[in-house]
């Protein structure tokens, strides 16, 4: 039991430091370390990441240095230190000096087999053995020493009392072939784990540390941290982009994967927001910086993903108990299979003895405990590179329980901004033509609908014409000369006043009209050109992505919209939803979601993370869609999709109910095998090498397993 840390009466300076430890690769070194820091005066929270290799701890910097941290650390024979910034976080794996004792230990093991099997005296193969024992347990009986030193019964003092008990009951041979297989084992459980976490570290692909930056009339290359928001940073063709910025000049399409998990490169152009960590395409680009290192939206999102990682998962806790129980049990079981049968039974004391050792090998629960961890940070760091930022194990897992899915509808399953939907031209007039008189005129407005007529026409490749004589006409339209043609573009009403509103162009503004659309008219010359009809149109991608919810298990999907019924009907109709709401105030989202929680289990809602804020909050996984660059709602969802890709749901859906799968088998196999080498180990048919090869395999085993969520697609 720790003692209560004292606090400083007058002040306290609160800090939080972040250390790379090596040598942390099971839960055991956690409680080793926890053991070791929770007396120092100063401490107050504390809390590692196996799999990343971190450690985060919370102190009272008056009273506990991050270097006292450190070298606290260093006591337990691991070894600490201060993880400064995101440059260090994908390095180079440590030279491990425990290699060349390692292939001594082996050698030496083998030439002590061999030479007995050729019958060589005692005396000189018991040497080879002992040499084999001191070369090969150096190591991990430094760290049993120090495990005992603070009371901690882990894997290492463990393997030492079996090999000492080994050497005491006269099997030499056994001894040394535990302790080489037993150094083996932590040597490539740990490069393993080492692999696994730069792994998941290089899953985040990091900006460059230097940037072009156009100074003086010319371009110098320089330090990214040198950089100051307003510089204007030089990007040529195919480099990274090394912090967030605005296009300046140019004109180019640039790879957003990193950030947004986009397919597609995006079209950038002046005025367009860049991220740093995206790629550059064909075109040169000038960028203007907004965010230094440190606060790029890369920056934010490898910090959320750590953040989320060591948030542990409902299975993760449940294992760490369990594992705590298992451990004593299967200790306490050894003793007595170690007593009971000789003291009761008259039964041989070597035989039970080497039974009991077999059983204190088994007790180790590395596998166990890495079973659920490797899967949740894996399956975490791959959905990040795809844009899918989900704030750690505990959401996971409850969006693999979700039946049912509520969207809200503009700006998740519409687009949220008016877009031209039809366009309708009158002989002799073109489509083509239509677009580029009315895009020209619109091209003076800043109104939401003529900026998607310029969008309309900049997608289809319609160039806009100057225009002259421009007057706006005040809730009516605008007129203004293009190519020396009079044109006017306009409402119903307009055209009414003016006599161009002949029963044909009546019979097309009909058809193109509805509840949720706006018909603009254009003339040319005083006679009518065409028709364009805006509205806020729906995501391609939104029915395809039902369609996949329902084949993930999804039973019910709901439309829940302040919107009119009619327009709430139709959207729910194009994209084949269960159940439409319509009218809703964010008080009666918040009732829905509360009604569909009671119908159905666990919810998820869809939105745009600030006007559904409620709701979102009230469901049980919160998702948040197209949030890259916004602070607010990267730090408030629950789920948070960098871009507005729909198809990202369903995937996130998969991704939560494959690691789930991942992690029950991963259970399975730690504790199948533990099952039967126990059972082995009481029938007297298992060795001590052969249950330290067991453990090794089921370590690198879920390992290996939980590794293949990072390629999940």
């Amino acid at each position: 039991m720790s003692r209560p840390v004292p606090s400083c009466p007058v002040c306290e300076i609160h800090a939080e430091s972040v250390f790379r430890v090596e040598g942390m690769d099971c839960q055991e070194e956690v409680a080793i370390l926890e053991r070791r820091l929770k007396p120092l005066r100063g401490l107050e929270a504390m809390s590692a990441d196996v799999v990343g290799g971190t450690l985060r701890v919370a102190h009272d910097a008056a009273q506990l240095s991050a270097a006292a941290i450190a070298e606290a650390v260093n006591g337990t024979g691991m070894r600490a230190w201060l993880d400064h910034d995101t440059a260090s976080r994908i390095t180079a794996r440590p030279r491990d000096s425990r290699q060349p004792f390692l292939v001594a230990s082996g050698a030496a093991v083998a030439a002590g087999m061999a030479l007995g099997w050729f019958g060589a005296p005692a005396a000189v193969t018991g040497a080879l053995f002992a040499l084999s024992i001191a070369a090969g347990g150096w190591y991990w009986a430094k760290r049993a020493w120090l495990a005992a030193r603070l009371f901690a019964l882990d894997i290492n003092a463990l393997m030492l009392i079996a090999v000492a008990g080994a050497i005491a009951i006269g099997q030499w041979s056994e001894a040394a072939a535990v302790t080489f297989l037993f150094a083996l084992a932590q040597w490539i459980e740990s490069r393993s784990m080492e692999r696994a976490r730069l792994a998941i570290r290089a899953v985040m692909a990091l900006a460059p540390n230097e940037a072009l930056v156009h100074r003086g009339g010319r371009d110098v290359s320089v330090a990214v941290e040198s950089v100051a928001i307003g510089d204007v940073l030089v990007v040529r063709p195919g480099e990274k982009i090394p912090l967030d910025g605005v296009v300046a000049t140019g004109d180019s399409e640039v790879n957003q994967a990193p950030i947004t998990g986009e397919s597609r490169p995006a079209g950038k152009r002046p005025g367009d927001e860049v991220f740093a960590g995206t790629i550059n395409g064909h075109g040169a680009l000038t960028v203007r910086v907004t965010h230094l290192r440190g606060d790029t939206t890369l920056d934010r999102i490898i910090n959320l993903v750590e953040h989320a990682q060591s948030e542990r998962a409902p299975s993760q806790t449940f294992v760490e108990r369990f594992a705590r129980v298992y451990t004593p049990a299967v200790v306490g079981l050894a003793g007595v299979v170690a007593v009971v049968p000789p003291l009761l039974f008259a039964e041989p004391w070597p035989v039970w003895v080497y039974r009991a050792l077999v059983f204190l090998v088994i007790s180790c629960p590395c596998a166990l405990v890495l079973s659920t961890p490797v899967s949740i940070v894996s399956a975490l760091a791959g959905a990040a590179r795809k844009g899918v930022l989900i704030k750690g194990g505990r959401h996971l897992e409850t969006l693999g329980r979700v039946r049912c899915v509520a969207f809200d509808k503009t700006g998740t399953l519409t687009h949220g901004t008016p877009a031209v939907v039809g366009v309708l031209a009158v002989a002799p007039w073109t489509r083509a033509d239509v677009l580029r008189l009315a895009a020209s005129i619109e091209s003076r407005s800043e109104h939401p609908i003529g900026r998607a007529i310029r969008r309309a026409a900049r997608d289809e490749g319609v160039a806009m014409a100057p225009c002259g004589a421009y007057q706006a006409l005040p809730g009516r339209g605008a007129s203004a000369e293009v190519e020396g043609v009079p044109v006017v573009v306009g409402s119903r009403r307009l055209f009414e006043e003016r006599g161009w509103y002949p029963p044909e162009i009546d019979a097309a503004a009909a058809a193109m009209a509805g509840d949720d659309r706006t018909i603009v008219l254009i003339a040319a010359g005083g006679t009518p050109a065409g028709v364009i009809s805006v509205a806020d149109a729906v995501r391609q991608t939104g029915r395809e992505a039902i369609v996949l919810l329902r084949r993930a298990g999804i039973s019910h999907i709901a439309l829940l919209t302040g919107d009119h019924a009619s327009t709430a009907g139709r959207i729910g109709a194009a994209m084949d939803v269960t159940e439409v709401r319509a009218g809703l105030l964010p008080q009666d989202k918040l009732a829905a979601i509360r009604d569909l929680k009671a119908a159905y289990g666990a919810v998820a809602m869809v939105g745009d993370g600030v006007n559904d804020a409620p709701a979102l909050a009230a469901a049980d996984v919160g998702i948040a869609m197209g949030v890259a660059g916004s602070d607010a709602t990267l730090e408030t969802a629950d789920v948070a999709l960098m871009s507005d890709e729909l198809l990202r749901i369903p995937y996130a859906v998969r991704l939560s109910r494959s690691t789930v799968r991942n992690i029950q088998v991963n259970i399975a196999v730690s504790l199948g095998l533990k099952a039967v080498f126990l059972a082995l180990a009481g029938l007297g048919m298992a060795t001590l090498w052969m249950a330290v090869v067991a453990d090794m395999g089921a370590s690198l085993l879920v390992i290996g397993n939980g590794l293949r969520l990072l390629r999940y697609d």
